[in-house]
């Protein structure tokens, strides 16, 4: 069992095959992160005809596919469709020719930056959806898969990408987040662009061996020999509306907790679409959740062209003198409202998005809260262990002196979320007028 399998070159004949025996057995056991090819018994050894010599052959073409970036603009790359076509067919001929590979990199990420061009307007599943399309067109190696992704996912987020690049390239996988992620790092250890989805981020947790065992150590544990930086596993998350118990719960918090994993949240269209890319193109792995509430509420005039936004960097989205808010993802919707009413009372608050949750950008905190000397970090996820407590122990350590009032945290209840009783749990924005208040009354 020590061959390396391609996934592009197993037909769908083939696939069938490895998807029955994946149904039949423990995938958390099975999947490898550098032997993809243990998923497979004996009894399916014969229908792989890629072996390790020709994998060998390929291996060079897909690793060198992956690190030849250059600034070549997306205008000029019409044969990547073409080549995905031709080396992505549903026959049973021979494995993928290598491909020329270049990518469109800006030289400003700021989506507001006019050389970006024209807009159109996009709601959050559409816009995930365009940069979706711009990674599998610009990036011969990368594959988009997980539960339902074929027909569009149940988002609609993969819509249409696989009639544009093919099954072998957008396809559908077994019931089995920890399959999902296990597949994932093998594809991406071996040079691959692997974008997994996992349906709910309440369902991530079957994969967490993978995620926190595999995926999060695969480089250190090498000694820096080996990395599985290929991949990137969306997932939706936060309340809806009518998720109930298991598709409304915010799991930053324990993938935060995991080093040598980089954790994304946007709060809308724009910001969404570059810092997928950016995401994609990380060289290390990394979880993005998609606030499934903005999928259609959230839109946005996005950029058309190809943008990267910086991980690791917050964004002040509004300038204030008087109280620092920092929050993430639909939180900042909350957090606006009550921005704006605290400023019918004469409230200034500078509003804080923190983008990436790790590696999280405290600096800019710490720069707003010596200037404002108080602060409130909000978040949907339930307040005991949040991530707000690792920002709040941080600024109570970086800036004792500055503080003015003792740091607010306004989040979930420390309960499991409750589907008639989602009104009075989330943090609103007036829990969070309340606490804005509160600073300013302490610090009198």
């Amino acid at each position: 069992a020590g061959r390396l399998v391609d996934c592009n070159a197993i037909t769908k004949r083939r696939r069938h095959c490895l998807v029955a025996h994946l149904m039949l057995n423990n995938l958390a056991n099975l999947l490898n992160a550098k032997m993809m090819a243990t998923l497979l018994s004996r009894r399916y050894y014969k229908s792989i005809t890629l072996s390790f010599h020709n994998y060998q052959q390929h291996l060079p073409a897909i690793i060198g596919a992956r690190s030849s970036y250059s600034s070549s603009s997306a205008a000029a790359t019409p044969h990547y469709q073409e080549a995905a076509y031709n080396n992505n067919r549903d026959d049973d001929q021979s494995p993928p020719q290598p491909f020329p590979y270049e990518s469109y990199n800006p030289t400003n990420p700021d989506p507001n930056y006019p050389s970006l061009g024209p807009t159109t307007k996009l709601n959050l599943f559409q816009s995930i959806n365009s940069a979706l399309h711009t990674s599998l067109y610009t990036d011969p190696t990368a594959i988009l898969f997980g539960e339902d992704v074929a027909f569009g996912g149940v988002f609609r987020t993969s819509q249409n990408l696989r009639e544009e690049f093919g099954s072998q390239r957008v396809f559908n996988t077994p019931l089995s987040e920890n399959g999902i992620a296990g597949m994932a790092i093998g594809y991406a250890s071996v040079g691959g662009t692997a974008i997994g989805e996992i349906q709910f981020a309440d369902y991530i947790f079957p994969a967490i061996d993978q995620i926190v065992n595999e995926m999060a150590k695969f480089r250190y544990r090498s000694g820096n020999q080996w990395s599985c930086g290929g991949v990137t596993l969306r997932t939706p998350c936060g309340a809806v509306g009518h998720g109930g118990l298991y598709h409304s719960q915010s799991p930053e918090a324990y993938l935060c907790h995991t080093p040598g994993l980089v954790v994304v949240m946007p709060r809308g269209p724009r910001c969404a679409k570059g810092l997928l890319l950016s995401s994609i193109r990380c060289k290390d792995p990394v979880i993005f959740l998609e606030p499934k509430i903005l999928y259609r509420s959230a839109v946005e005039e996005v950029p058309d062209a190809d943008y990267e936004i910086p991980l690791g960097k917050a964004e002040i989205m509004q300038k204030g003198t008087d109280v620092t808010i920092v929050g993430w993802g639909a939180q900042l919707r909350r957090l606006q409202l009550a921005c704006d009413l605290a400023s019918k009372e004469g409230i200034s608050c500078e509003l804080i998005d923190l983008r990436t949750l790790l590696p999280w950008d405290s600096e800019t905190i710490i720069r707003s809260v010596k200037k404002t000397g108080k602060l409130i970090i909000s978040h949907e996820a339930p307040i005991t262990c949040g991530f707000g407590a690792e920002v709040a122990a941080t600024l109570q350590q970086e800036c004792f002196f500055h503080l003015e009032a003792p740091i607010q945290r306004v989040a979930g209840y420390d309960t499991p979320f409750p589907l008639v009783a989602e009104k009075y749990y989330l943090p609103d924005e007036t829990k969070n007028l309340d606490a804005i208040r509160k600073v300013m009354e302490l610090a009198k």
